[in-house]
């Protein structure tokens, strides 16, 4: 049973790092070139995609606390001066 258990656990840690295996460009490696049907694809993924950008409704200026404010309050609170305080000395014991 001990040996099943192990099994299935290395089963388990081996499956990530199997995943990993694709090997990482070094450095000074240029890429591959592409196919011309991968450059195709690509221009067509972009077109796609800036064609959904231009499906985006504009929106105006959003006030997420806007239900919470009162009609009746001013939207900028006046800045009043902060008033000076006098200095009290403590005494020392």
């Amino acid at each position: 049973m001990r040996v099943l258990c192990l099994a299935v656990v290395m089963g388990l840690l081996v499956g990530p790092a199997y995943a990993q295996t694709q090997p990482v460009p070094r450095y000074g490696e240029t890429p591959k070139d592409k196919t011309p049907q991968q450059k195709e694809a690509e221009r067509d993924a972009e077109r796609a995609y800036q064609r959904s950008l231009g499906n985006i409704p504009d929106k105006g200026t959003t006030d997420p606390w806007g239900n919470v404010r009162s009609e009746s309050t001013p939207k900028t609170a006046a800045k009043s001066a902060p008033e000076k305080r006098a200095k009290t000395a403590n005494p020392a014991n």
